[in-house]
């Protein structure tokens, strides 16, 4: 049996990768885990997580399905895209899908911009269907400085673990990606020394992959990845 798991970004939650979560369920008989990191969710706490908490919690998560199934696999989007290849650096991971990943800080002054959007389609009477609107009117005012100052250390704690991943692995990114440039795709490819390695760019997709214009084709990519045999 195999077990995956999928870790969702910093101030996100499992609802972040829920689509892909679903599509992985729907199409396969493996054990699909979504945990939520400490302080995230739809309600966000994290006045006083540190790092190291979030990195636990996945690594707990992950040590679980290792006592349980004989095959892993482990997705992440943004922050937890690092984790995951901290995690596949320092335990055996069968394949690794690294999504719109944080290797370099996230770009804050983005969010100004994608807010500006929101203000323009709140003009245009879309707002109900802007996905940026619905994710950010969650985090307004929630989000502590101290906060980001533990994200900036798990960034610089997990990017030393890179060049240490060897497990076959799918770089995603968007190239709309504001938040975490389609750029870092290729210094994670240039990082990583797995000898299987596949990087893919979607043309409309942002930061938000999995909830992007892209996501029933990401969906199939991941997927064909995952059950395709390695060499």
């Amino acid at each position: 049996m195999i077990g995956c798991l999928v870790i969702h970004g910093y101030t996100g939650g499992p609802y972040e990768v829920d689509p892909l979560a679903d599509f992985l369920k729907e199409n396969t008989d493996w054990h699909i885990e979504v945990p939520t990191l400490p302080g995230h969710g739809k309600e966000l706490h994290l006045e006083d997580v540190s790092y190291k908490k979030w990195i636990t919690a996945a690594e707990t998560e992950l040590e679980k399905l290792q006592s349980k199934y004989e095959e892993i696999y482990v997705i992440g989007f943004s922050m937890g895209g690092m984790i995951a290849a901290y995690l596949a650096a320092k335990y055996k991971i069968d394949k690794l899908v690294l999504l719109a990943t944080s290797g370099k800080y996230l770009n804050f002054r983005q969010i100004g911009l994608d807010i500006a959007e929101v203000i323009v389609d709140g003009v245009r009477g879309t707002l109900g269907e802007n996905k940026l609107y619905h994710h950010y009117k969650k985090k307004v005012g929630t989000v502590p400085f101290k906060a980001n100052i533990e994200f900036m250390k798990l960034v610089r704690f997990t990017r030393r673990y890179l060049d240490k991943v060897d497990s076959p692995v799918l770089i995603a990114h968007g190239q709309q990606d504001g938040m975490v440039p389609y750029k870092t795709g290729y210094y994670l490819d240039k990082e990583i020394h797995s000898e299987e390695k596949e990087v893919v760019f979607f043309e409309r997709s942002r930061h938000l992959i999995c909830l992007g214009d892209d996501k029933d084709t990401l969906n199939g990519m991941v997927y064909d990845f995952l059950v395709e045999k390695t060499t």
